[in-house]
């Protein structure tokens, strides 16, 4: 399995950002060994750039996206991939995938963000 984390820095102590399309970084997590890559968010601050984002992270192989607030465009892609999208987490990357772990955060039935 594979968890993508919104990431306002590039390890797992860093803050979760609130934002999938305009996250500075993103933490690819396999939950079980705690390993992780990082990949940095180009179009940080370019508006419309979650359907890019995406798309990335789906061929990135990802499993589960745990971030704060998604748009739609970003939702239907993932959604469609079979990527599962929590949204409401905060807190650390570590807290978060801790949170997930434990059953404590449920995936979203739509996108958050217009």
């Amino acid at each position: 399995m594979k968890i993508c984390v919104t990431a306002t820095s590039w390890n797992l102590d860093s803050t979760m950002d609130p934002h999938f399309g305009r996250a500075p970084y993103f933490i690819i997590i396999d939950p079980e060994t705690m390993e992780f890559e990082v990949l940095e968010n180009p179009g940080v601050s370019v508006l419309g750039k979650g359907i890019q984002v995406a798309q990335a992270m789906v061929s990135k192989g990802i499993d589960v996206l745990l971030t704060g607030k998604i748009g739609p465009d970003a939702f239907r892609i993932l959604s469609e991939e079979g990527v599962s999208i929590v949204t409401g987490a905060s807190g650390s990357i570590q807290a978060a995938v801790e949170q997930f772990k434990k059953g404590e955060l449920r995936p979203a039935d739509g996108p958050t963000w217009k």
